[in-house]
């Protein structure tokens, strides 16, 4: 049976032009709306890059604090910050999971794929039981995108991630408090959280896009109670069109969320 929130996110979902794919998960029911359907990954393909970094951590195979060079060469463009620097610097892995996330750094993807090992990134999600995740080139990494190579997830996967990070036994505590923290101070705010009083509640997000793809992704808490979103959509004739259809239901599910108390 469609609860009232379905259907109003049914009804949102019907005004956008592209392909929309929602998770959501309250403590009280769930909504999933062709949530196991295969996207795209954009920029969520970071979040069990995040989730592998601190499971080698944990196993002593990185340290956090191990220092990483980052070279001129090594930089890429799209989302970030260190491609506009002009000489070579010294980061820590913690550094750079911590840029990959709250700005999106490319760079700092692509030299922890190198660090941490595309194969163990993969072997991470399988071990999640992520079933449309795949890592199958780096970031920006345009010859493979022209030999037809992507990155891939879906909704069901990525509020996998987000519950890993929030609750699974598989990290330590003090791994997991780190991964919400970092999420928590995205500064890519203005899909789901873009609309929520952050004053109320406490949101840890990460977005992806690309050109005719829109995602987000986002943990909201309210007292001791949880919720866990994802919303992703490809196939858009204009961007504006998936990243409004994100705010609307970012809001509905806020609303709703303060009105149940979750």
């Amino acid at each position: 049976m469609k609860t009232l929130l379905e259907h109003k996110i049914r009804e949102v979902m019907d005004t956008c032009d592209g392909r929309v794919s929602v998770a959501i998960e309250l403590p009280s029911h769930s909504i999933h709306i062709d949530s196991d359907r295969s996207y795209s990954a954009a920029s969520l393909i970071k979040l069990p890059i995040l989730l592998e970094g601190f499971r080698q951590s944990e196993k002593g195979k990185v340290s956090l604090h191990e220092k990483v060079l980052v070279h001129k060469e090594q930089r890429v463009g799209g989302a970030g910050v260190l491609t506009g620097l002009s000489e070579t610097i010294s980061l820590t892995i913690e550094d750079l999971l911590i840029l990959m996330i709250i700005v999106s750094d490319n760079t700092a993807s692509n030299l922890l794929i190198d660090r941490l090992g595309s194969n163990k990134i993969q072997e991470c999600c399988n071990s999640l039981h992520l079933k449309h995740t795949k890592l199958l080139r780096k970031l920006m990494d345009f010859k493979a995108i022209e030999k037809g190579l992507d990155n891939y997830t879906s909704a069901i996967d990525i509020i996998s991630c987000l519950k890993a990070m929030d609750k699974s036994p598989r990290f330590r505590h003090s791994s997991r408090e780190k991964m919400l923290n970092i999420l928590h101070q995205q500064q890519f705010v203005t899909k789901l959280p873009s609309r929520m009083d952050r004053n109320a509640v406490y949101v840890a997000n990460k977005t992806g896009e690309l050109p005719g793809v829109e995602h987000d992704c986002a943990i909201v808490k309210l007292g001791n109670k949880t919720a866990y979103i994802a919303v992703l959509i490809d196939e858009l004739e204009e961007n504006q069109s998936g990243k409004e259809t994100i705010v609307q239901i970012g809001k509905l599910i806020y609303d709703h969320l303060i009105k149940e108390g979750i």
